[in-house]
């Protein structure tokens, strides 16, 4: 194979790849979570969700995709999240090999969270807070695919925490 043939062609990708993405580690959103083996309700214990490796990867991936639309260019957020209840109440199921995550008006999603917000270096904001929405049900016509509530809840906090910027 000639040099810049299609075994070049990988390789070019992985790069322009690298170069899209911008320097190394920047990013407008930064989650971690603190002590999440203690979280209220984050983990299935009777195997009706996701594991808690998978629930807590979504929602940073929640909180950086929300971040990337919601805030201005230059704007780093960093998330400590202390604690989340999902939406819902896991119940065993007997006889079933799975148990089922009942989703009612008295059981909304909350999640605890602190954060600083910098711009240019220099933190503009922080605050401890908790997000709730007792109506979480009202929006349920729009809730699809997986920790949908919880995602209605940060999209809903960023709105109104974040408002755009004109």
């Amino acid at each position: 194979m000639r040099p810049g043939g299609a075994a070049a062609l990988p390789a070019a990708a992985l790069l322009a790849g690298v170069l899209a993405a911008g320097p190394a580690g920047a990013q407008a959103v930064q989650v971690r979570f603190v002590a999440p083996e203690r979280f209220t309700d984050a983990e299935n214990r009777y195997g009706s969700g996701q594991t808690l490796r998978a629930t807590l990867a979504e929602i940073a991936r929640i909180f950086e995709e929300t971040g990337a639309r919601r805030l201005a260019p230059g704007d780093d957020l960093a998330v400590s999240v202390l604690d989340i209840d999902l939406a819902g109440i896991e119940r065993p199921s007997f006889g079933a090999p799975q148990g089922v995550r009942v989703v009612t008006d008295v059981s909304p999603p909350r999640i605890r969270l602190a954060y600083v917000l910098r711009r240019g270096g220099r933190a503009v904001a922080r605050a401890e807070e908790t997000l709730t929405d007792s109506d979480f049900l009202l929006g349920a016509r729009l809730a699809t695919g997986s920790l949908a509530y919880e995602r209605i809840l940060v999209r809903d906090w960023f709105a109104r925490r974040f408002p755009e910027r004109g």
